[in-house]
């Protein structure tokens, strides 16, 4: 089964055909709508993103659950494969070089990093 979500906002520019699309139900309390996060339902595959006349569309293949759920008031969102998207750094240690080639004033706001400890 093939579903169609459409979007009046832009959609996140890190979507892509692959990822995984998954919903939530959300409720009206206390002025906000809040999600259920032990409610998250997978909802499919993304087969193809459209943008046209300001419409925003996502074709998701639906191979989990039998029925069209009702997404009026869920919130959708999505995660990446682990097995094609892997962006962190491999091996032991990392050396970075900083250097400014204008003859202005520069100043470096912040330098973040990510480490994890991945032997003993």
């Amino acid at each position: 089964m093939e579903i169609t979500l459409k979007f009046e906002k832009p959609l996140n520019s890190s979507l892509q055909v692959g990822d995984t699309v998954w919903y939530t139900n959300t409720s009206h309390s206390g002025g906000y709508n809040s999600a259920d996060s032990s409610g998250v339902i997978r909802l499919g595959t993304v087969e193809e993103i459209s943008h046209q006349y300001r419409a925003h569309e996502i074709k998701v293949s639906n191979n989990v659950i039998d029925y069209y759920p009702a997404l009026t008031n869920a919130f959708i969102m999505f995660s990446k494969t682990n097995s094609v998207n892997l962006a962190n750094l491999n091996g032991y240690y990392a050396k970075a070089r900083f250097e400014n080639n204008s003859n202005e004033k520069a100043e470096l706001f912040a330098v973040n990093s990510e480490v994890f400890e991945s032997s003993k």
